[in-house]
């Protein structure tokens, strides 16, 4: 590593490794979750997972989804998923994990870092946090100059939610959106 910044690289995920990715990504946020609540798990998507599988695969089999490993020294140490539109020049991180093992290291900001010279042409990038995630949002705010742009909530529900569910929305679902622009 030079001037304390990991020398982190992005894979591309092999479909071979696309099981543990998704055991990887369950972990760092279950991780998160008890971190921020203890063993609590009435949090959870399914069983005792902070998010399911099935959001997971969606994000992976998105139209315009590219998965990737976060590897430092060879070895796997997160995992970052995101739908890009070149054609609008928008991007959405739609997960980004660092193992537990490796947090306050930097890598996740190296990784980020990494993400945006992958894509330069990109000049909006968009994503969202559980309003708990407190590391996630001092993360997106601070360390990638991410702004704080809306709050999901049952008053103020996010586009994927029907009007008809919105009721049976709880703290639990409150969620930031988070928004980057990028000017030249």
């Amino acid at each position: 590593m030079s001037d304390n910044k990991p020398d982190i690289h992005l894979a591309r995920l092999q479909e071979s490794d696309r099981e543990q990715f998704i055991k990887d990504n369950q972990w760092a946020f279950r991780y998160g979750a008890q971190i921020e609540f203890g063993m609590r798990d009435d949090r959870t998507e399914e069983g005792t997972e902070v998010i399911s599988r099935h959001t997971i695969e969606q994000s992976l089999d998105g139209e315009n989804a590219e998965a990737y490993r976060i590897v430092l020294d060879g070895k796997h140490v997160g995992g970052v998923v995101l739908s890009i539109d070149q054609k609008a020049g928008k991007g959405e991180l739609e997960l980004l994990f660092v193992s537990p093992e490796v947090h306050s290291r930097g890598i996740g900001k190296a990784a980020w870092r990494a993400v945006e010279a992958l894509h330069p042409e990109i000049h909006l990038w968009e994503t969202i946090t559980p309003y708990f995630e407190k590391r996630n949002i001092h993360f997106y705010v601070n360390s990638c100059g991410f702004q704080i742009v809306e709050f999901w909530n049952k008053y103020h529900h996010g586009p994927a939610v029907p009007e008809e569910e919105s009721g049976n929305w709880s703290e639990d679902d409150e969620m930031f959106v988070f928004r980057k622009e990028i000017t030249t």
